[in-house]
């Protein structure tokens, strides 16, 4: 079972147990961490579960997708190189202690 630790704009953080196969996104909304909306329910289509990966994790969380990387291109206004949709990771053991920041406000 993966953890994920979510950090907040004012340094606070959430550590979750997720579940293999789940996604970053829905790890949260589950658990009821702060500012992860998900407002379309994973479907890609809307941003509202931007979280900035930290570099550590950046290379086995993988990059973005075509279609992520118009949504985040489009829809999100602090984007970094680090940026991905929650929505569009998915959990593995061997994620276990993924970190994400949790921007200050969501699209």
């Amino acid at each position: 079972m993966p953890k994920v630790v979510y950090v907040g704009n004012e340094g606070e953080m959430h550590i979750v147990d997720a579940f293999a196969g789940e996604s970053v996104m829905s790890a949260a909304l589950r658990n009821g961490v702060p500012g992860i909306i998900g407002e379309c329910g994973g479907n890609a289509s809307c941003a509202t579960c931007h979280v900035w990966v930290r570099e550590e994790f950046t290379e086995a969380v993988g990059g973005p997708g075509d279609l992520e990387e118009d949504l985040l291109d489009l829809g999100v206004s602090d984007r970094r190189d680090c940026s991905r949709l929650g929505c569009q990771i998915q959990l593995t053991d061997d994620l276990d202690g993924l970190t994400v920041d949790v921007p200050p406000t969501q699209p």
